[in-house]
Parts: structure tokens; sequence; C-alpha cells
């Protein structure tokens, strides 16, 4: 478990299938990762990060104060294979008050200095501005843009200092 100021980041459980389910059909949440998902494949990628056993991380994350569930933030392969990868899904109603700079920092710190990863790599759609402005403040820097997923994508990375 993680705390930020006002976050609380817990290993993901069962008990949050369903207030991570609500990231998966939320049309603004999804606008950049391939829209909404249909049931079947929500159960399948919840039950996969419940039993991952390929160094993956996930996380919820809760507003400390009241528990609230504001989103999933996770350590992963990246799809090309070499490094883990930083992703994020917040609740729109969390959005632009901080929250998501506040925690993918804290999981960034996590990675580079406590599990020692030399570099740490994010994947968003060059037309999602909000996700590269705030991969950006966290000083991730642009390594190139790709074609995938029918969209054009941004690679970003952080390298660590040690």
């Amino acid at each position: 478990m993680f705390e930020s100021k006002r976050c609380t980041i817990k290993t993901f459980q069962k008990s949050d299938y369903v207030d991570v389910k609500k990231l998966y059909v939320d049309r603004e949440v999804r606008k950049f990762l391939g829209g909404v998902r249909q049931e079947g494949s929500i159960e399948a990628a919840l039950r996969e990060m419940l039993h991952t056993n390929d160094g993956s991380f996930y996380w919820a994350v809760r507003e400390k104060h009241t528990d609230n569930f504001i989103g999933l933030v996770s350590l992963d392969p990246h799809h090309d294979g070499t490094y883990l990868e930083v992703s994020y899904q917040f609740l729109p109603n969390w959005w632009g008050k901080g929250y998501a700079t506040e925690v993918v920092q804290l999981v960034i710190d996590y990675g580079l200095n406590e599990l020692n990863l030399p570099k740490i790599v994010a994947e968003t759609q060059t037309a999602n501005t909000s996700s590269c402005k705030l991969l950006e403040r966290l000083g991730m820097e642009l390594e190139k843009t790709i074609s995938r997923f029918g969209a054009e994508q941004a690679i970003y990375s952080i390298t660590s200092s040690n």
C-alpha cells in the first residue's frame, strides 16, 4: 500500500471489481483507450489483474478521507516487451484536480527507486493532450510517436538517476 497526500493506493483486490468496472464502461475514460469494453472483456481483464504472474502491479486508488474510488494505476509490461509501462485510468469527476499527478508520480518513484527499474515507459494517444501534459509534468520525455490501435501514440519514458 502507498499513501499520497490525498490518496491511498492499494493492491487491486476482488472487492475492487465493481469500482474498477466503472472505468471500463465510462465513455469519457475510454475515449483514448479503445472505447467502452464489453462485459466478457471486462471480466477477463479484471481476472487477469487479480491473478497476474508476469511482474505486473495493479493498484486501486481511493480518496484518503472518504474512501471514494478514484481510479486504477498500474505498472505492467509494455507492448514492446522491454520495460514496464505506467498506466492510469481515473473517473472523470476526479480529473483536473491533481490526483493523477500525485498518484502517478508515486508509482513512478516506486518503480525507479524500490523496484530498481532502469526505465519506465508510458504510451498514450497524441490526441490525449491532457495525458501527454501529465507525463511531461512528471519528467517523462517523448521518445517517439508510432501508429498503434488505429491512432498515433506517443511513447514517453523516464530513466533512473541511480
